[in-house]
């Protein structure tokens, strides 16, 4: 099936508004089941609203990150440092990331997301900018290993091109 017939989304789970499918997840579930929970009612509601002969169910591929997309940045904080022109905080980021399972793990609280993290040790850190170059610089393997959910989309799209 060729690729660009798909529609691929990437949502922050971090600030989702109220009335967002799925929302809010049920409590007692770990962030992942949250984010799965509510990908499934993304899709679900996707799948509703567009006519089946489109094929809504294989074309439509939802992606929450969970948190926030800077989650993902402190799979490589070392990298991360680096490319913000900042290599002393890296050991910061190091601790911040060492107090966590997985990046994608990293909030505990509004305060504490993963951007707001990154703005209390470096508040000159600026999202698109220096996250873009963040991102180049630490590599989608080094995500990819560090995040499983980040993995598993990933995992998705390259079934696509076999398929």
């Amino acid at each position: 099936m060729d690729p660009t017939a798909y529609c691929l989304t990437i949502v922050d789970f971090y600030g989702l508004g109220h009335g967002f499918p799925g929302g809010p997840p049920p409590t007692g579930l770990s962030s992942l089941e949250k984010v799965l929970h509510i990908e499934r009612a993304v899709r679900d509601d996707i799948c509703l609203a567009v006519p089946d002969h489109l094929r809504p169910d294989v074309r439509f591929i939802p992606y929450i990150q969970l948190h926030e997309y800077e989650g993902l940045l402190f799979s490589d904080p070392d990298a991360f440092a680096k490319a913000i022109h900042q290599p002393s905080l890296a050991h910061r980021f190091r601790e911040i990331r060492g107090q966590f399972e997985s990046p994608e793990d990293i909030n505990d609280h509004p305060e504490t997301a993963p951007s707001k993290r990154i703005l209390a040790i470096y508040p000159s850190y600026r999202k698109v900018i220096d996250g873009t170059q963040a991102a180049g610089a630490i590599g989608t393997a080094a995500m990819r290993k560090e995040c499983p959910h980040f993995r598993g989309w990933l995992q998705t799209l390259e079934a696509l091109q076999q398929s």
